[in-house]
């Protein structure tokens, strides 16, 4: 019973107190009125000088190295079982989660900042024309050690300055982020699908649909490059000694002829000028079952190379008008009332309750 009367008594207190708070914050309303003025005029302010982003969203599907195995996989272990080398696939790094981290790398992301745009047929690199509408050129032409720097299309890499290369590892910051921060979001959004979203967003429509187109194709080529290397190394060694050996045939055949040619109406007993002949046969008989086996071998070649390539199946491209996304005047003054209102009412309401701590639980009226 005594529990219970406790129990109401604190259930009494608290809601005294809240009664007490309630009036407290009616007599301050006068500033909360203010403060609210004041964060709606921070909210209009924002709309106004804050500019609208754009989204640029490219979709693709990765390769799928289980699919379409069949006779060609049969093919291929029956040609490594003869010992025949004809290149494999390294698509196992470049899946999943390792090629979102591929287009987040510098070297790529630097790459195509270096592919061109063109604006009002006006051709530019993708950094130049970053550092002009983020209004970055206009700081770095008051500082005598970059304002002479600028970014031309598919310009050498190598040969950058220490404060060249040092600029474009700041726009490749910008771009790719700290801790997921940057213009640039690459997901996959689920391990079962294998379907990559690439997006970049900026206060630039032309940039972002520029970047990630370049940004996908560089990472395709490159891709590509490295994945068929094997296979098209093995093409190129097999193209040569298939040409090789065919010109040997032919010119055996040719020498078969001319030894055929000079021995010809000869004296049966003179076998001896007959050799000549039988070795230009040998060297035909020789060099075409060589040339067999490597045209052979050459064709299944050829057949992996093309499973290498091409590895991204585009689905969706960015197409303009892109995704726009601004704080609306409305928007901006409802939500800077809100949010100020919701500080100074939390602050007063803060207040109270910490004199009510320190005055030992007793009411303040």
């Amino acid at each position: 019973m005594k529990e219970n009367q406790e129990d109401q008594i604190s259930l009494s207190d608290v809601i005294l107190n809240f009664k007490i708070i309630g009036n407290y914050l009616k007599s301050e309303w006068f500033v909360i009125l203010l403060v609210g003025l004041l964060g709606a005029t921070f909210g209009f302010s924002y709309s106004l000088f804050v500019k609208p982003t754009y989204t640029a969203t490219l979709s693709f599907a990765l390769e799928d190295e289980k699919s379409g195995g069949g006779g060609l996989s049969g093919a291929l272990g029956l040609a490594s079982s003869l010992g025949i080398d004809l290149g494999t696939s390294a698509g196992g790094a470049f899946s999943g989660a390792n090629l979102i981290e591929l287009m987040k790398s510098r070297t790529l992301i630097e790459k195509s900042l270096l592919d061109n745009i063109i604006i009002e047929n006006k051709k530019s690199s993708l950094a130049e024309y970053y550092l002009e509408f983020t209004g970055l050129r206009k700081k770095m032409d008051k500082k005598d050690e970059l304002k002479n720097i600028h970014f031309s299309v598919n310009d050498d890499r190598n040969k950058f300055s220490i404060h060249k290369d040092s600029v474009l590892g700041e726009i490749y910051k910008k771009i790719a982020g700290i801790n997921s921060n940057g213009l640039l979001s690459v997901i996959q959004k689920d391990k079962k699908i294998s379907i990559i979203n690439v997006e970049v967003e900026s206060t630039d429509e032309i940039f972002s649909k520029t970047l990630v187109e370049n940004l996908v194709n560089e990472v395709s080529d490159f891709y590509i490059s490295t994945k068929s290397k094997k296979a098209r190394t093995n093409v190129s060694i097999l193209q040569k000694q298939a040409d090789s050996i065919r010109n040997e045939l032919n010119n055996a055949i040719s020498g078969v002829a001319q030894a055929a040619d000079n021995t010809f109406n000869l004296n049966s007993a003179l076998n001896i000028k007959r050799v000549p002949s039988s070795h230009r046969q040998i060297d035909v008989q020789a060099n075409t079952a060589i040339l067999t086996q490597l045209v052979t071998n050459l064709e299944m070649a050829k057949v992996t190379l093309l499973k290498e390539t091409p590895f991204i199946q585009i689905i969706d491209r960015p197409i303009l008008p892109l995704k726009k996304e601004a704080v609306g005047i409305v928007k901006g003054i409802v939500f800077g009332w809100i949010l100020f209102t919701f500080l100074i009412v939390f602050l007063f309401t803060s207040k109270r309750i910490l004199q009510f701590v320190l005055n030992d639980n007793k009411e303040i009226i």
